[in-house]
């Protein structure tokens, strides 16, 4: 049995539950490292992920040692951990609550709420609390005063947080935080919950019995949006898991998907790759929508498409690269130099300078994301097919500019290959809309752009005596985003050409079945990162599309078996070791997981909504 638990918890060890407005992560011996409210993207509460002594966490767990097995209940986001000690078992059930807008008000209940009840299932066993929160990413250490029968309570910039425990719990001695300690035995059951709420009175959480009742309706409340996933092909346990994560990691009042709930995980152990994943990549938005549309959830995808809508028009006629959960583009990054980084790795960054880059694939991003609602349905309004068509002229005016590309390289600009093939996917689906009669737009000058286009990427980015696309004009390197040029429809999936794209990308990029975005040391760090995680899932969905189903499958397999043990990937996967670096858990990697499970299933025949026609949305008048 273990002793106890290093500093930092592998990244793969780590589980998310969230509100949909924000997530927490939760560590294998039950201690909450990491949570940032109101949003996603605000400064930390909890961040012992990035600082072991410093951060502030929240733990809950057995005092002696003990061994952990632990799951999701099953279609929810309520995170389950067993500890067995040698005296006892205990379960610690884990979760945000969560309810409608309107039962929120009814019952006044506060704007957030982390509950988290242990109970002792046999035996005796003694279990400690510990809150120290450390509010503004650790910069302030407040006050808890202890309120008697209403918890203790902390107050920061407007902001209330208030701690109820049916465990007895005393201040520490610098009143930072709270500890306690109590035995349980069989059948005891203990419920602390702390909640936060801006600019309004205290909301006093209730225990008991009115708790159980949370945790119940929370548990409903994901059983019943799971029930609604279409997707009923033979993969169906990861897929769901995988929609349950993009959902956790949807901000409910925008509609808007972030890349990770988190910050600075490294993408090596003591690297400088370590970047503030907490927004809204434009980049990820056609492959996002077709996957929340093809597993039955129409209402997310649009409220995903308005998001990426309203904030396109704030910067219209140009794209930003990200944005936050409102659309806000000033993204300022800076580093926090007082948190020592997770396992030292440092530096510690907030904000992401990415957003300055050009990156001209998120044209062709925009643009398919549309197609793909018109094509089940929707309507486009006047708004936004005047917005759409200006997109278009800005295609035109562009795309012969160099870029940093999809994977925002901070050296020189270059002419990405994929980049000038996701400008010919903007101009190709806007014909497409102007043909089918959604859009008016000057067909015969976006169609002459976007022939010009294509012979330009066929000419300066596939190198005949390599076989294969380059990652750049005139270059002879590679980088896996290339083989998504058959996916959106740019080359056939089965042509000599993308074949050899394949097999060289395979050749050169490939690691013990999974692949490396690229190689080349060109992107104006230090070397030293992952391979990365949705990369490896286009190269099975690509296997599919070739007809190498059966080889596709077994690669699938293979990738799902990387997953921690609560079904999770992270930003990138170390291949020798198969552990989880990078951003943790990842939206991207989720979501080449669900498309490559949608495409094989179609493959093999499978029930699924790619096997058949394509599920449509309802029709709506204006988006």
């Amino acid at each position: 049995m273990p002793v106890r638990e290093p500093a930092y918890r592998p990244i793969g060890d780590y589980a998310i539950i969230g509100d949909c407005h924000s997530a927490a992560l939760v560590s294998r011996d039950g201690a909450l490292d990491w949570l940032c409210l109101p949003r996603f993207d605000s400064p930390s509460l909890f961040a012992a992920l990035l600082d072991a002594e410093n951060g502030g966490k929240f733990v809950v767990r057995p005092t002696s040692d003990f061994e952990v097995r632990r799951r999701y209940l099953p279609d929810t986001a309520v995170l389950e951990t067993t500890f067995a000690s040698a005296t006892g078992v205990a379960r610690l059930l884990d979760l945000m609550s969560v309810s409608s807008e309107p039962e929120k008000r009814s019952q006044l209940q506060p704007d957030h709420e982390v509950l988290r009840v242990i109970e002792c299932l046999d035996g005796e066993i003694e279990v400690e609390v510990t809150c120290d929160p450390r509010p503004d990413y650790a910069h302030a250490a407040p006050r808890l005063r202890d309120r008697g029968p209403l918890g203790f309570h902390s107050s920061h910039r407007a902001q209330l947080l208030v701690l109820r425990s049916e465990i007895p719990m005393q201040l520490t001695i610098d009143h930072s935080g709270v500890a306690g300690r109590e035995r349980l035995v069989r059948g005891d059951r203990r419920r602390i919950a702390l909640t936060f709420t801006r600019g309004t009175p205290a909301v006093i959480p209730a225990l008991g019995a009115v708790a159980d009742t949370r945790v119940a309706r929370t548990v409903h409340w994901w059983r019943d949006w799971a029930a609604r996933c279409s997707y009923a092909g033979p993969f169906r346990q990861s897929v769901v898991r995988s929609a349950i994560t993009l959902k956790l990691l949807t901000y409910a009042p925008s509609g808007a998907v972030v890349a990770a709930p988190t910050t600075s995980l490294p993408e090596t152990l003591g690297g400088v790759r370590n970047w503030d994943y907490r927004f809204c990549w434009v980049r990820d938005a056609s492959l996002t929508l077709q996957a929340l549309f093809d597993l039955g959830y129409p209402a997310e995808a649009e409220a995903f498409l308005s998001w990426l809508l309203h904030t396109t028009r704030m910067t219209h006629p140009e794209l930003q690269v990200i944005y936050n959960v409102y659309g806000e583009k000033r993204l300022p990054e800076r580093e926090l130099t007082h948190l020592e980084g997770y396992a030292h790795s440092r530096p510690v960054r907030v904000g992401n300078g990415a957003a300055q880059q050009l990156q001209l694939d998120n044209y062709g991003e925009v643009t398919d994301a549309v197609y793909e609602f018109v094509a089940r349905g929707g309507r486009l309004d006047h708004q936004t097919a005047r917005l759409l068509v200006g997109l278009g002229h800005g295609v035109c005016r562009r795309w012969r500019e160099p870029d940093e590309g999809i994977w925002e390289i901070r050296s020189e600009r270059r002419h990405h290959t994929y980049s000038k093939a996701m400008c010919w996917v903007a101009l190709d689906r806007l014909v497409r809309l102007h043909d089918e009669g959604h859009l008016r737009a000057p067909v015969d000058y976006f169609r002459q752009q976007r022939d010009a286009v294509r012979e330009d990427v066929e000419r300066h980015g596939y190198n005949e005596e390599l076989g294969s696309y380059t990652a750049w004009y005139g270059g002879d390197s590679v980088d896996a985003s290339l083989l998504l040029l058959a996916r959106y429809g740019f080359v056939d999936p089965t042509s000599q050409r993308m074949i050899g794209t394949y097999n060289l990308v395979h050749e050169r990029l490939a690691a013990n079945g999974l692949l490396y975005r690229y190689v080349t040391p060109h992107d104006g760090l230090p070397p030293g990162d992952a391979a990365f995680g949705i990369c490896s899932f286009w190269a099975v969905e690509t296997r599919a599309r070739q007809g190498e189903v059966a080889e596709a499958v077994a690669r699938f397999e293979q990738l799902l078996r990387l997953a921690n043990d609560v079904g999770l990937f992270a930003e990138e996967i170390e291949p020798e070791l198969g552990t989880a670096m990078g951003n943790f858990p990842q939206a991207f990697t989720h979501v080449g997981l669900i498309d490559a499970a949608l495409t094989l299933t179609a493959g093999t025949g499978q029930p699924g909504p790619r096997a058949h026609e394509k599920r449509r949305a309802p029709s709506r008048a204006r988006i």
